[in-house]
């Protein structure tokens, strides 16, 4: 489905925005280990991230709603770049990651927000598809760069090419990653200048902190109580959540049943989103927006697909499980991805309904992992965790797929979808 010039430099500058986020993860977790910090700090860089996204959520919408989108994305930029500079200057790195994820998380809103203006509601499928199979890239290319930069050979080689780098000694290899990394964030910036001004706009937007949060809370509330807007919203949580507790379930997994070391296990990850980006893709040629809902039975296959990890002990099986596992969730989640985007467009505004989703989301992913992290903390056998995790993500979205038949009963909610916004 052809798209318009805007949507290409749109999704050039996510390419370079999210190729530095996941570089940048890896730079903060080797800067910590030169440190010497206590090991449980690494994962706290993650958690310092996604916290942005839960306390910003009242916020970020109004603002990505008060100017431009394609302005906020060109400040969130640079509000990126300070993230990293502020490691120059001995910030610690989970306080200087925290505020590169307070740029992530004001980012967000204003990158989604500006596809239900850019485009018609009929291409929404299409575009998500496209950013998501793009986001997946530069989640599989970023960690590949960011494992490449902390190499100290590379600083090496950029001071045989006479190239400035930080001072030479123990912390040169992870700081010279960082340069590099706020250069591909000021890349995204260039592309962020070159985004056109949809001329959407939204009056009256509040200033009041409080005002704001019960703005929030009442948006929460429209998207929650909405018949079409609670099937999506439910869907989207619990992939997103599912889909951060895999990733270290994907790891523990590959050490007790493929007895990998890390370096390897982390390549599975990959796997699992190359997978995420080919069903993306498919959902964004096969899948219209009328008729997203239908692809719900295809969590539930997933959760099953899941449990099946457990009878797996060769690499060479590892590799395609994962790949249907990824694809399954790419083609379910795109296709309720889009519909929620488009209904909260129709109910409030872009910004507002994307804060909405992501502050969903997140609280979700912090859910998940805690869940996890206490499954781990009782050592649980990996496959009863498996077995658990997959049983949980069906049985979920067979009552999801109840509830929405419910709600088709009382009212036609699909005719909802070809609804739009006056």
């Amino acid at each position: 489905m052809r798209m318009n010039r805007g949507f290409y430099t749109i999704m050039a500058a996510q390419f370079f925005s999210s190729l530095a986020d996941n570089a940048l993860l890896i730079a903060c977790i080797a800067l910590l280990t030169v440190l010497k910090s206590p090991a449980w700090m690494t994962p706290l860089l993650k958690l310092f991230f996604v916290l942005s996204y839960v306390l910003l959520a009242a916020f970020v919408g109004a603002f990505a709603d008060a100017y431009p989108k394609g302005r906020v994305m060109f400040v969130t930029n640079l509000i990126k770049i300070l993230g990293c500079a502020l490691i120059f200057v001995n910030v610690h790195p989970l306080i200087a990651y925290g505020v590169v994820g307070f740029g992530a998380a004001a980012y967000s809103p204003a990158k989604y927000g500006i596809l239900t203006e850019l485009l018609p509601a009929e291409k929404l499928v299409a575009a998500n598809g496209w950013i998501e199979g793009l986001t997946v890239l530069s989640i599989i290319f970023g960690t590949v760069l960011g494992g490449w930069l902390v190499n100290p050979q590379v600083a090496e080689m950029f001071m045989k090419l006479g190239i400035p780098i930080p001072i030479p000694g123990a912390e040169a290899a992870s700081e010279t990653a960082i340069y590099v990394i706020m250069s591909a964030y000021v890349i995204a910036a260039g592309f962020n200048l070159f985004i056109p001004d949809t001329c959407a706009r939204y009056k009256d937007q509040q200033h009041s902190p409080i005002k704001l949060i019960v703005d929030f809370a009442e948006c929460c509330t429209t998207l929650w109580t909405d018949k079409l807007g609670q099937i999506s919203l439910a869907v989207t949580t619990l992939f997103w959540g599912a889909g951060a507790a895999l990733q270290f379930i994907v790891l523990k997994w590959a050490e007790k049943s493929l007895h990998m070391a890390l370096d390897r296990a982390a390549f599975l990850q990959g796997v699992v989103a190359l997978g995420v980006a080919l069903g993306a893709t498919a959902a964004a040629h096969f899948v219209p927006l009328k008729r997203s809902l239908t692809v719900m039975p295809m969590g539930v296959i997933m959760g099953l697909v899941v449990v099946s990890m457990t009878v797996v002990h060769s690499e060479r099986i590892a590799y395609p499980l994962l790949i249907v596992i990824g694809a399954l969730s790419g083609y379910f989640v795109v296709p309720m991805n889009a519909l929620l985007q488009h209904r909260g467009y129709v109910l409030m505004s872009a910004g507002h309904s994307i804060a909405v989703q992501n502050f969903n989301e997140n609280v979700s992913i912090l859910l998940m992992l805690v869940l996890y992290a206490g499954m781990v903390w009782l050592n649980l056998n990996v496959n009863f965790v498996i077995v658990l995790f997959g049983l949980t993500i069906a049985g979920v979205m067979l009552l999801v797929m109840r509830w929405h038949a419910d709600n088709q009963r009382q009212f036609d909610t699909v005719a909802l979808i070809g609804e739009h916004r006056h």
